[in-house]
């Protein structure tokens, strides 16, 4: 089976996005500064931010349809501060309840003209990843943890959504300015994300496994497992919902979908207090890892796991670097990926645990 050849330039991830995906060709992934890149995402230093708003009715009502008005303030690496008009509101659906968070996750909406010439570009709605619970760090590091798996992504393909940290200090307008800071970032948009790659947004009740681009699935798969993570699918939604669960389909014009993942709370990387495996599963806890991968595409298992064990220097310089955190985190983080790598040392052990587990469909 042909090896992916390993190359560390723009030049690989052109490699990459030919050989592997059989998608149009694109000059750079989410982290490489290209021409017409959206600035936001294309810088990897934390982001300082303000955001000013009625947070307490916020936390209330959890609209997800009605915006609340409030204010974003940062200062940009030039040392020039930028104060923006922002809308909000509570977004996503477990962590929007009351009983899992106490801050929802948030859409913020920006006024086009008013971002041009700043970090924010480009940039219309964007999804906000909150630390949920205040009380505490362990929220806060669960945050950089599914951060983390997002930077994971972005490593080894293009095909994957941009992910910027932000430290925010959040100031409730409705409490005389009672201030919370943590940490928290933000998710490149769908539509975004499909013009920087050359690819279509797809809106369907379910896919056939047969339609999908069978490298780009099995390396997703790969990666959901590296963190964890079996709250996915590249087939159908969850419930009533649309294609796909915690993945957004896309088709190119050279054939399969690629279904490209978010949402990774309920990974074992991450561990959140309130994720549970789902109970047809025959796991416990969600740190035990378990394959989601097609018997269909398990024919492209060696090269994606070369791919990987091509990057495990790369996942571990992630992890070492990633600001806010706690040497505790840190090392567990390092400790949960290694685990992955003992599993792919052994050819008997990629059997045991990746092809004898494959679905035959889902």
């Amino acid at each position: 089976m042909e090896k992916l050849v390993e190359v560390r330039t723009a030049t690989r991830a052109l490699a990459l996005l030919a050989l592997a995906f059989s998608l149009p060709q694109v000059a750079v992934g989410a982290d490489d500064a290209a021409p017409g890149a959206r600035p936001l995402f294309v810088n990897r230093e934390t982001l300082k931010v303000r955001i000013e708003a009625p947070l307490t009715t916020l936390m209330r009502e959890r609209s997800d349809t009605e915006y609340l008005d409030g204010t974003f303030a940062y200062t940009d690496a030039s040392g020039n501060e930028h104060l923006l008009d922002l809308k909000l509101r509570a977004r996503g659906k477990y962590r929007k309840q009351k009983k899992t968070c106490d801050l929802p996750p948030i859409r913020l909406n920006f006024k086009k003209q008013q971002v041009m010439d700043t970090e924010f570009a480009g940039q219309d709605k964007l999804k906000l990843v909150t630390h949920c619970e205040n009380r505490g760090t362990r929220y806060e590091q669960n945050v950089l943890k599914e951060y983390l798996a997002y930077k994971f992504l972005n490593a080894i393909t293009p095909l994957s959504f941009g992910a910027r940290l932000l430290h925010v200090d959040y100031v409730d307008s409705e409490r005389g300015g009672e201030t919370v800071t943590r940490y928290a970032f933000l998710i490149e948009d769908d539509d975004l994300l499909a013009e920087r790659i050359g690819v279509e947004p797809v809106k369907a009740q379910s896919l056939r496994y047969e339609q999908l681009d069978g490298r780009y699935a099995n390396l997703v798969a790969v990666f959901e497992y590296m963190i964890g993570n079996t709250d996915f699918s590249m087939v159908v939604g969850a419930q009533d919902d649309n294609c796909c669960h915690n993945t957004v389909p896309f088709s190119g014009n050279s054939g399969g979908y690629v279904v490209i993942p978010y949402d990774f709370d309920f990974s074992g990387l991450v561990n959140a207090t309130y994720a549970e495996p789902n109970p047809k599963l025959p796991i416990k806890r969600v740190t035990q890892r378990l394959y989601r991968g097609l018997c269909v595409h398990i024919d492209h298992l060696d090269e994606t796991l070369q791919q990987f064990r091509e990057n495990r220097e790369a996942f571990r310089e992630i992890v070492s670097s990633l600001d806010g955190l706690e040497d505790k985190t840190r090392a567990g983080a390092l400790n949960y990926v290694d685990g992955f790598y003992r599993v792919i040392e052994e050819e008997s052990s990629v059997q045991r645990y990746l092809v004898r587990k494959c679905l035959s469909a889902e």
